[in-house]
């Protein structure tokens, strides 16, 4: 075998040199990445304002023509490997008319949509920072009157696919002012690096000023701070100037250090034995009592995607190589333990049936010691022939085998999974449209834990009885994650078929925050109508699906560097 060197490339992959390889595209079974630390690195923006797909692929795409891969045998077609170059700076959707692709029919909710994210906007000293979580007029706004960081994302998204970037900007600078206040929960004080869940603008009249509003979770429920905050802070970091091809906002003094403070967070060593992050219930957009405890899927997936985008993004100074080199382990201990521990199909579902307890060595096969009588009985039932993803949660003598979507969701734009595993979690999404989809896309969970187990781990929780708000609760707002997943995975027929069923009742139910229902068909008890990210999240979809070059935005390459060894099973014949 040829001798391996690496370079770090400019979307974050650890790019192979000079390597050998087989007639049949084996891996290489031992990686040095020592070499690409001392590569120097440049954000060469005047590049990505190429489009790496021609107009006719792109277009055939859109309208569903190209073929799909299967994860059964029919390799015609090739998942989206370089979806992370697809986006082509300064190109305008034409939805603020609404106009397009002619040939891309417009729906009239897109019209309505655009008004009522522009009606959302907050404004601080005469500039757009954000959107408002709801329009809602009710009378109890509780913190639906505030710029949540995640919530802002979809809508950022948005006006940065239709040429607006300058929203965005504001926000992230906004935000990262934010992130320099003191932040104190009683008398302890939280990480100088944590973001802020939310703020709001206050105005004052006599003074004629006006002041920002932080939570960093001193005013949350059950007072958790927002882990996912800073990863998603990031991730539009590195959407903005993947889409404006400007490098100058996140080089800037300011953003770089706050870049590394979310990271030392994230990063330092301590008493953990895994690579991944252990969080409290409530710290990510399941944030009141769910069991997500441990090690949930949706902050591993977010954490490795922002650690990629991070690894773009970081100058080569001194303080940014010492953190690019704690990014590259982590990246690959992370990614395979993931890989490994987290994903389920028909053939590991039998191995842990199979399990055998107590076993005491580094040779243990069941490494976590899981009980298998402690399998749910639905996990039987609802796992495909054809299909698989990431579970909910893996931590000592613990599997939560629920399905997260935004996790899974995120793991295929991130790379974390692999081509395979992508195309195996969209078998799973098809082959299991009724439970996952039903009448109103998208689960956020699934399936919803009822009786005595809703008592134990919800703690009786009034807002998430079962199939309502995050107990298996439909999100509108998801559908801008299964598009851009559907297009990576080159199946936008999926995605077509879940925003026509959100056309069907979005506008007429205007537009809420969740629906309740095994199959979503009502809308959620508590749910607040023209919900911000609910509209965001469907103009997102449209746009990508009428342009799938905004994919490039949110997606990343698979790093085929990082891809470990696993046993392939059933649900991946070639």
């Amino acid at each position: 075998m040829s001798e391996l060197g690496f370079e770090l490339s400019r979307n974050g992959n650890l790019k192979n040199v000079k390597c050998s390889h087989n007639a049949e595209g084996s891996e290489v079974d031992e990686l040095d990445f020592s070499k690409l630390l001392d590569r120097p690195r440049t954000l060469n923006m005047d590049s990505h304002r190429q489009r790496s797909f021609d107009e006719r692929s792109l277009t055939e795409l859109a309208m569903g023509v190209s073929p799909r891969i299967s994860a059964r045998g029919d390799n015609s077609s090739r998942v989206f490997d370089h979806a992370e170059s697809v986006y082509s700076p300064g190109r305008r959707s034409g939805y603020n008319t609404p106009r397009g692709n002619p040939e891309f029919e417009t729906h009239p909710a897109v019209a309505e949509a655009w008004d009522s994210l522009r009606r959302s906007l907050v404004y601080f000293r005469g500039q757009p920072v954000g959107t408002i979580a709801a329009l809602d007029n009710s009378d109890e706004k509780l913190n639906y009157d505030q710029v949540f960081v995640r919530d802002f994302v979809p809508s950022g998204l948005a006006f940065l696919m239709n040429g607006e970037p300058e929203i965005v900007k504001n926000f992230i600078l906004k935000t990262l002012r934010l992130q320099s206040w003191e932040k104190k929960i009683d008398r302890f004080q939280l990480g100088e690096g944590v973001m802020p869940a939310s703020f709001k603008v206050l105005h004052d009249p006599v003074r004629n000023s006006e002041t920002l509003i932080a939570d960093f979770g001193e005013s949350a429920i059950g007072r958790v701070a927002p882990v996912d905050s800073g990863f998603w802070w990031i991730i539009l970091l590195r959407a903005y100037t993947k889409s404006t091809g400007d490098s100058s906002l996140a080089e800037l003094p300011e953003c770089q250090k706050g870049m590394r403070l979310i990271l030392s967070l994230c990063l330092s060593e301590g008493f953990d034995t895994f690579p991944t992050l252990l969080c409290a219930d409530g710290c990510c957009m399941i944030d009141r009592r769910m069991g997500v405890y441990g090690y949930p899927i949706e902050i591993q997936a977010l954490f490795f995607m922002a650690l990629r985008c991070a690894m773009v993004l970081l100058k080569q100074d001194e303080e940014g190589k010492e953190f690019v080199e704690k990014i590259v382990k982590r990246l690959h201990a992370l990614s395979f333990h993931m890989r490994s521990y987290f994903w389920i199909d028909l053939k590991q579902l039998n191995d842990i049936y199979r399990y055998k307890t107590e076993e005491y060595s580094h040779t243990a096969v069941n490494k976590f010691n899981v009980i298998p009588d402690s399998l749910p009985e639905w996990i039987f039932d609802f796992m495909p022939t054809h299909g698989g993803y990431f579970i909910g949660n893996v931590s000592p003598a613990k599997m939560d085998f629920r399905w997260f979507c935004l996790g899974n969701c995120i793991a295929i734009l991130s790379s974390l999974a692999t081509p395979e595993q992508s195309i195996a979690i969209m078998d799973l999404i098809e082959s299991k449209w009724e439970e996952l989809v039903g009448e109103m896309p998208l689960k956020v969970c699934y399936p919803a834990i009822e009786s005595h187990e809703w008592r134990i781990i919800t703690g009786c929780d009034p807002k998430n009885t079962r199939w309502s708000y995050h107990n298996g609760g439909s999100w509108p707002v998801l559908l801008w994650l299964l598009t851009a997943a559907c297009i990576k995975t080159g199946r936008p027929q999926i995605a077509r078929r879940a925003i026509e069923l959100a056309e069907s009742r979005l506008m007429k139910d205007s537009w809420p925050e969740y629906y309740d229902g095994k199959l979503g068909r009502f809308v959620g008890k508590q749910a607040r109508k023209c919900q911000t990210w609910s509209i965001a999240g469907y103009l997102v979809a449209k746009m990508m699906l009428e342009d799938p070059s905004h994919l490039g935005m949110i997606a990343l390459e698979e790093d085929k560097q990082m891809k470990p060894v696993i046993k392939r099973s059933n649900s991946w014949t070639f």
